[in-house]
């Protein structure tokens, strides 16, 4: 059977791109620009109009976007969709380099209500934002990554190292001591990665020179080198470069349309990007798509609106 086309196809798509809310809002902002949608920014004042169609995004993991139809008056109400990009998953610590029994392990620390259990034996990858300084200029800049091949695992205990109780009753996860990511052997890794001295630029060194606070230890302190030197590969710049990171553990195996009549959609995620990608098409799709669709806000009185935040699975108390 050839490949699935159509709404499920482009729901998958979705999801293998989103593997973390900052790569799902640059997913959202492509489709939307791609249908004739302004981005705005917080920042500046904005001309809204009648007919047109905007969007706008908040620490890259938020994004708003709304439609005013050509009829629209002061007081008349919106119509709105709210959905979120985050979903439950390991997040690397702020510090994240440790080490046991001579290999490299990760800290990581539990976002959200995950089933902890379902992580054990997977293939991981990792996925977020890393901070970045220009060599030359010093400029800080926000990327995304992904590193879709296998790089970790949390491997379960075998069987007979198990206790009769764990086997019978399940084996009660402590997140701090058992859900620690393996990378690599101390070995392999200094082999692939050895501690090199870190060279600073000279924008960054006048910008060390002037007098202000502490600064936080530097990444090699923080994390570990050979995950760095991935990272820093993926990129396309210097391991000294990377100033800080958010990064997420997923799971590398993609999701795909399955069952014996391809009627299923097997993923992780979709609480809740399955949602946030039926209110993003469904925005576009009514305002007519791309420009040279038919104008569908014509008639309309309203404002037109999604909303997928941020943080919903810890308490939505931010600003995100």
């Amino acid at each position: 059977m050839g490949p699935h086309t159509g709404d499920a196809q482009e729901l998958v798509d979705f999801l293998n791109a989103a593997w973390t809310p900052f790569h799902a809002v640059d997913e959202a902002r492509k489709m939307l620009l791609a249908a004739g949608f302004k981005h705005l920014q917080e920042k500046d004042a904005w001309d809204i109009n009648p007919g047109g169609r905007y969007f706008f995004t908040r620490n890259a993991t938020t994004i708003v976007a709304f439609a005013v139809g050509k009829k629209y008056a002061p007081g008349n109400g919106f119509y709105m969709i709210g959905a979120h990009t985050d979903s439950p998953c390991l997040k690397l610590k702020p510090v994240s380099k440790s080490t046991k029994s001579d290999c490299l392990m990760l800290n990581v620390e539990t976002y959200g209500g995950g089933l902890w259990s379902t992580w054990f034996d997977r293939e991981l990858g990792v996925a977020g934002r890393v901070l970045v300084r220009h060599p030359d200029t010093g400029m800080l800049a926000q990327r995304l990554v992904k590193i879709s091949k296998p790089i970790a695992r949390i491997p379960m205990l075998a069987i007979h190292l198990q206790t009769a109780s764990e086997r019978s009753e399940g084996f009660k996860i402590n997140a701090q001591n058992h859900l620690a990511p393996l990378l690599a052997t101390n070995t392999k890794a200094k082999a692939k990665a050895p501690t090199a001295p870190q060279v600073v630029s000279a924008a960054a060194a006048a910008a060390a020179a002037a007098p202000a606070a502490p600064p936080p230890p530097p990444a090699p302190e923080r994390h570990h080198p050979l995950l760095l030197s991935l990272l820093a590969d993926h990129l396309g710049c210097s391991a000294s470069d990377i100033v800080d990171l958010e990064l997420h553990m997923c799971d590398v195996q993609p999701s795909v349309i399955g069952g014996a009549c391809e009627e299923f959609i097997f993923s992780g995620r979709l609480d809740n990007l399955a949602m946030s990608f039926c209110a993003l098409t469904a925005l576009i799709r009514s305002c007519g798509g791309g420009s040279g669709s038919a104008d569908l806000l014509a008639e309309e009185s309203g404002v037109r609106a999604v909303a997928l935040f941020d943080h919903e699975e810890v308490g939505s108390g931010s600003a995100q």
